[in-house]
């Protein structure tokens, strides 16, 4: 059976016995909605990249520290911690200063923007957000050439 999303370079190796890498790209998606998290998730998947999901700032910023993404997309308006403040907790770590943080929010208002990009976020766009518009900046930040999907 021929599985479109199978590689075969993952296939662990029956010689040296060590389990197989994923040399995707790593992506962290922070969403405190479950939907918005899974659709994201979808995506990102469908791009190429391996995805780490978190539903709130505590988490995200743990998971970050444990396992360094090569990419953050994170919704700002979250329960515990907002994104503003993640942001700025993410860019106090040595080891996680230089990670690109994409916003993808809701709050779509030209100084929501403005706060955004000045804690640090490379990018922004606003909910709902166009798939090519994330497949363009995710390209962009990750230097990432491998056939995407076309939408």
């Amino acid at each position: 059976m021929n599985y479109p999303n199978w590689n075969k370079n993952l296939e662990p190796s029956l010689n040296s016995g060590q389990p197989a890498v994923d040399n995707r790209p790593l992506v962290l998606a922070v969403d405190d909605n479950h939907d918005n998290l899974e659709l994201l998730t979808q995506i990102l998947d469908l791009f190429g990249c391996e995805c780490v999901g978190a539903v709130d700032g505590y988490s995200a910023l743990s998971a970050a520290v444990d396992r360094v993404p090569d990419l953050i997309v994170l919704d700002i308006c979250l329960p515990d911690i907002d994104g503003i403040e993640l942001v700025k907790r993410l860019k106090q770590n040595p080891q996680l200063i230089h990670i690109p943080i994409v916003a993808v929010t809701a709050l779509a208002k030209t100084e929501d923007r403005d706060r955004i990009l000045q804690a640090g976020c490379i990018a922004y766009l606003s909910k709902p957000f166009n798939i090519k518009d994330l497949e363009t900046i995710i390209r962009h930040h990750l230097n990432y050439q491998a056939s995407l999907v076309e939408f």
